[in-house]
């Protein structure tokens, strides 16, 4: 696959907590540079518990020559906080945003702040800065862990749309009918935007375990019989990882996803074999 005919990929980082794992970002960082991701966006704490090293992992990452886009979260967030926020990422030249709910930290009531959803943030921010930002949102194929029913949680992903999103980053997932369904029924309430499915590489079981129950993501019961038979052979569960993400990524572009988005967990080795398999920074 030719650089130009290669898919549109982009990469999520953490931002780091000390200096060691700022040193871990930093070099997976410049190990997928070859990739040529479109963007890297940096994840932002439940409250925006990690507002300040959003921001300084987004300049760090800038200075890679990376465009970075921040999560920028309205848990918890009054309307000052965000347009100091907006003016401040502005000045540094980011131009791409992802706009969450956010996560409510323990204790936190869903009614804090001024604005409760992310169609509310979206709306702040194209009333805030106009076009300045290319606004990203979150999709849920699998449906949101909150949700009533999937009805009522395509109907938000759509106001969210409405409000003034550019496109979307999906929840990750192993079913890639479950992303082409959730399209179709997008589309059928009036959204063209792009919508980019979020993809998550396998290394370790008990951590991936552990997120899909956070986020109530969908492991599938033949995926998780094989690695739970690998126990502790990380080496088996890598490279049975490898071929099954691989394989979603292919049936996902050939089945019209506009592109691929990476969570790395700040590690380059998985993502780059992915790329690798799928021919994508050759």
């Amino acid at each position: 696959m030719t650089p130009d005919s290669s898919p549109a990929i982009s990469l999520e980082f953490f931002p780091p907590r000390d200096e060691a794992a700022q040193e871990r970002m930093l070099r997976a960082a410049k190990q997928m540079t070859a990739l040529a991701p479109r963007y890297v966006s940096v994840t932002f704490g439940a409250g925006g518990s990690t507002r300040e090293g959003t921001v300084n992992a987004v300049r760090t990452l800038r200075n890679l020559g990376l465009d970075a886009a921040p999560h920028l979260s309205c848990v918890g967030a009054t309307p000052a906080s965000l347009r100091e926020l907006l003016a401040l990422y502005r000045d540094m030249g980011v131009r791409r945003i992802v706009a969450l709910r956010g996560d409510m930290p323990s204790g936190m009531g869903a009614g804090v702040g001024n604005l409760r959803h992310a169609s509310d943030l979206v709306a702040f921010i194209r009333q805030e800065t106009g076009d300045t930002f290319h606004l990203e949102v979150a999709a849920y194929p699998e449906t949101h862990p909150e949700a009533v029913s999937p009805a009522q949680d395509l109907a938000h992903f759509v106001e969210k749309m409405k409000a003034g999103a550019d496109s979307a980053i999906t929840q990750y997932f192993f079913n890639p009918d479950a992303y082409f369904d959730f399209v179709e029924r997008a589309s059928a309430q009036g959204v063209s935007a792009p919508i980019v499915p979020g993809i998550m590489p396998i290394t370790n079981y008990s951590q991936l375990q552990r997120f899909s129950d956070m986020c109530g993501a969908e492991i599938p019961r033949w995926v998780r019989l094989r690695l739970a038979s690998f126990g502790d052979d990380r080496e088996s569960i890598r490279a049975f990882g490898q071929e099954v993400v691989s394989d979603l990524c292919r049936r996902l572009l050939a089945g019209g996803a506009p592109g691929l988005h990476f969570y790395t967990l700040n590690q380059a080795d998985a993502t780059r074999a992915i790329c690798q398999d799928l021919g994508i920074g050759q």
